[in-house]
């Protein structure tokens, strides 16, 4: 299997605590008494137990480097950068550097589409036909199929073709009618649905609808209503390689031999309304709280939005572009070079964000996902995300969950 070889770090990279962004290494205790005893104060003691948990599967996972930002109501804030952004270079990591978000872009996407659906100009179950011609079933699957992951069509990114073309040459740029042909050559896999399967596929699909209903390129549409409404000045939807700075190299071994790559300027075009964005820590930790609370929504379609389907994976369910892993609301992303979380705990009020640059497996599960579960263990023992990991596929991939049920 292609992609899951471990990598060396050198000596002293791991596990190094950089200063947050407001000039002290240490989070702010918080001065008033706690309302909400479940989730504890993010008191220095708090913030130390944090620290060893993360250099714990740091040292495990052989993560070059890692931020952390992790904040309740009325409880203080933990910021922390581990690490190191650059290891030919040892540059440290820093909390305001720009990471590759992978599939926390579909989380952008369906918002945007949610948004038509509330200006009346699409329906959920409008059939992809009325907007994408030669769709396999178009007919029958329905937008709310293609946004709930329950569409059948084959995730175009687990076709052997396609890994080929993409690791032959990163660099390249891809078509969202390129992308979609992989897929429509393979059969379906079920009728529309019949089940939860995880498809690029279906992001791509949507990415269309939102351009010829919203009459403007997907990543124009998504900074006029979904970045700008939202205040998210540092988020973009690059329509190249180009790389905001500053930013952290990501590091893979998502390539032909199985060799770690530096994947810092492929092109995500491949992924693009599936997992081609870029932001940083300030911005997701609003994105989470917007994302979770349906601020840019109706209260009707957040609702709509929010409302889970069975994926087979214990604890967790899927609305329409977001996870529910217990209770803990949003999405993950990975792609060669990196990997994300952003969630929000509605009842703590609470917003967890983690970046990573590297996407290599540890023992078949995602760093992003060991980092997750550490950190919610202390602060949220009763809401721990442990998304369970399967047989990953050794497809690249802008994905939010390698659960052998798609990605």
């Amino acid at each position: 299997m292609a992609g899951l070889l471990a990598f060396p770090l050198s000596a002293g990279t791991v596990g190094e605590t950089m200063p947050v962004a407001v000039a002290s290494a240490q989070p702010a205790a918080v001065l008033v008494p706690s309302q909400q005893p479940d989730f504890p104060e993010l008191t220095p003691a708090v913030a130390s137990r944090l620290d060893t948990a993360i250099r714990q599967v740091m040292r495990e996972t052989k993560v070059p480097g890692v931020i952390v930002g992790l904040s309740a109501s009325g409880k203080g804030a933990y910021v922390r950068a581990f690490g190191v952004a650059d290891k030919a270079a040892g540059a440290p990591m820093k909390p305001d550097l720009y990471m590759r978000i992978g599939s926390e872009t579909k989380t952008f996407t369906v918002t945007a589409l949610l948004e038509l659906v509330d200006q009346g100009k699409v329906g959920l179950d409008d059939p992809i036909a009325k907007y994408v011609d030669e769709v396999p079933n178009g007919d029958r699957i329905t937008l709310r199929d293609l946004a709930g992951m329950r569409s059948g069509l084959f995730n175009y990114s687990d076709d052997e073709a396609f890994f080929k073309a993409l690791i032959a040459n990163p660099q390249r740029p891809f078509t969202p009618q390129e992308l979609l042909a992989y897929s429509f050559k393979r059969p379906v896999q079920f009728q529309p649905g019949a089940q939860f399967q995880y498809s690029n596929t279906n992001i791509i699909l949507l990415g269309l609808v939102v351009e010829k209903a919203g009459g403007l390129p997907l990543h124009e549409f998504i900074q006029r209503n979904v970045l700008d409404p939202a205040g998210l000045r540092h988020t973009v939807f690059p329509t190249d390689a180009a790389f905001s700075n500053p930013h952290a190299h990501g590091y893979t071994n998502q390539t032909a031999s199985g060799a770690v790559a530096d994947a810092t300027d492929w092109n995500p075009s491949w992924g693009w309304a599936a997992g081609a964005m870029i932001s940083n820590l300030q911005d997701l930790q609003t994105w989470a709280r917007v994302l979770a609370t349906g601020t840019l929504l109706t209260p009707k379609t957040q609702a709509e939005r929010l409302r889970t389907g069975s994926t087979a994976i214990p604890g967790t369910g899927y609305g329409l572009g977001i996870f529910n892993v217990r209770s803990w609301i949003g999405h993950n992303g990975s792609l060669p070079g990196y990997q994300s979380l952003t969630v929000y705990l509605p009842e703590e009020q609470a917003t967890l964000v983690v970046l990573l640059n590297t996407d290599i497996l540890h023992d078949g599960a995602q760093p992003s996902t060991l980092l997750g579960e550490a950190i919610t263990r202390i602060v949220t023992p009763d809401h721990v995300f442990d998304l369970p990991e399967q047989a990953p596929s050794p497809r690249p991939q802008p994905s939010g969950s390698r659960t052998g049920e798609g990605n």
